[in-house]
């Protein structure tokens, strides 16, 4: 245990020593050198949907109406949105991995905000020119623009003493006592490490989809590797462009024809165009390769004394740093704060790098726990924080993630209970201060979410036959529920549920 420079209970040091850290710096305000007030200063690191949920949350409290608490966030871009805000793929990475023919994968109700809906009759998977237009709308509505400095990115943050200090790209250096890091993590693109994939690269017969926008002539067969929804979009359309169009998935089963293959995991890249496949299987005159591979986690603006790059050490104890293994950010309490021991456990949050979640509600739940943390460090109750994030581990490492690449591969990949579970506590851990309500995860929204991909080939379907927009006309001008009640009825038309209530209905009348 090394030593704290400010005066811990005894037992907060006991329970830190417990997990090998040091319990969080109980601060009260931390007097800035930019204007020499009392007043607590918060740095937000992007205005993406986190970005922005944590603006709204804040800007809404008793802390920031009185001028306590000042907030600031960086964008680097024009405009709010973050990953849903559209550009072409110039720079390198991407700014958006954002392919033209994107829709979401949840339906609105489920994957928006619950504080502020969708307009009535929008599409339920609505097109993402659509989503960066509702989240342009939420940043208006709630007042946030005035909080945001556009085409300003953080170049670098550093701890010192007892507050960040960071520095822009206008060359500013100005001190916060806390950052939220909400820089999103579909910018860096993942390249897996396969035997000749980087000699493909390097003469550009692969890349990766995020340079991806739409179908072209990328030669007459193309392999998709990636099983995730934007390696599934890219392997469908592409079939209109190819002759032969192979969808490698980890762990598939070889199957196809001519026109359209699955297969496993590439292992082989060879010069000559042929690849090698799981089960043995080799495919030859393969013209372009696309990587639907997915992004690392990347925070470019913090050094190793903030937080160190490469595989976490073996645990139990907690390692006394914190770490980016490229696949997650490790150890953090809640999956929010810092459990190290450099810097003050609540003077950051990282926001929103779980993944299978429903994302914008997430940010909600984080939000409010954000700002229980900032206001009262001593909530975090770091013995017991660090006992879950162990937990976790034993558990993952139980049902398989074995080593430390799989343990963090699987460690922001929540089950759907433990989605539901994670926004509860968050709430009731927010609610505690009693400036916010303890808010649970409504039935609705953990059935429509479990019927999501019923939900979306539904609704596919009803836009190929031009019937979609009956079905929204009108839906949520009187709220939420109209949506839920949509949304039901949509699952019990996919399942033939609908037409057999019909049927029978005609043939009651009909019998009658």
């Amino acid at each position: 245990m090394w030593q704290d420079s400010h005066d811990q209970s005894k037992a907060d040091s006991h329970g830190a020593q417990l997990v090998g850290l040091a319990t969080p710096h109980h601060e009260e305000s931390v007097p800035l050198l930019n204007d020499q007030t009392s007043t607590k200063r918060i740095c937000v690191i992007g205005a993406g949907p986190a970005g922005l949920a944590v603006l709204k949350a804040i800007s809404q409290t008793s802390y920031f109406r009185t001028g306590s608490w000042n907030i600031i966030a960086y964008e680097s871009r024009s405009k709010v949105g973050g990953v849903w805000f559209p550009a072409q793929p110039v720079d390198d990475p991407p700014l958006t991995p954002l392919y033209d023919s994107l829709t979401t994968n949840l339906p609105h109700p489920v994957m928006g905000y619950t504080e502020y809906l969708f307009p009535p009759s929008t599409p339920l998977f609505p097109v993402a020119a659509t989503v960066q237009t509702y989240l342009e709308s939420y940043a208006s509505h709630f007042n946030l623009l005035p909080l945001v400095r556009f085409n300003t990115s953080v170049i670098n943050a550093t701890w010192s003493d007892l507050h960040w200090k960071v520095t822009v790209s206008t060359g500013e250096t100005l001190e916060f006592d806390h950052l939220v890091v909400a820089n999103g993590h579909y910018r860096l693109p993942r390249v897996p490490d396969i035997p000749g994939l980087e000699r493909w690269v390097t003469v550009r017969k692969a890349f990766h989809s995020a340079w991806y926008r739409r179908p072209q002539d990328f030669g007459l067969k193309v392999l998709v590797v990636g099983a995730g929804p934007s390696g599934r979009d890219i392997a469908t359309e592409m079939r209109t462009h190819a002759r032969t169009v192979i969808h490698s998935v980890t762990g598939g089963v070889s199957q196809g024809d001519e026109q359209f293959k699955i297969r496993g995991r590439p292992l082989h890249f060879y010069d000559d165009g042929r690849v090698l496949f799981e089960g043995d299987i080799v495919e030859e005159g393969i013209d372009q390769c696309v990587l639907a591979t997915g992004f690392q986690m990347d925070l470019p603006f913090f050094n190793d004394d903030v937080i160190k790059t490469g595989e976490v050490p073996p645990h139990p104890p907690l390692p006394p740093d914190l770490y980016n293994s490229w696949y997650h950010i490790f150890p953090l309490s809640k999956y929010l704060f810092p459990l190290q021991r450099h810097y003050s456990i609540s003077s950051v949050a990282f926001m929103t790098l779980l993944f299978r979640v429903a994302p914008f509600p997430v940010a909600e739940a984080q939000a409010q726990a954000i700002i229980r943390a900032f206001a009262d460090p001593s909530s975090l109750d770091v013995e017991r924080e660090g006992e879950i994030v162990l937990s976790r581990s034993q558990k993952l490492a139980s049902e398989g993630a074995s080593t430390p690449l799989r343990l963090a591969k699987t460690w922001f990949r929540l089950t759907e209970a433990e989605q539901w579970g994670y926004r509860d506590e968050l709430f009731a851990y927010a609610a505690e201060s009693g400036d916010c309500p303890c808010i649970k995860v409504t039935d609705w929204m953990k059935e429509m979410y479990a019927a999501k991909d019923l939900l979306r080939e539904a609704w596919v379907e009803l836009e190929r036959k031009g019937e979609s927009q009956k079905w929204v006309e009108g839906v949520g001008e009187n709220g939420v529920q109209e949506w839920v009640d949509m949304m039901y009825r949509l699952v019990r038309h996919a399942r033939g549920e609908e037409r057999e209530k019909c049927e029978s209905t005609t043939h009651a009348i009909n019998g009658s």
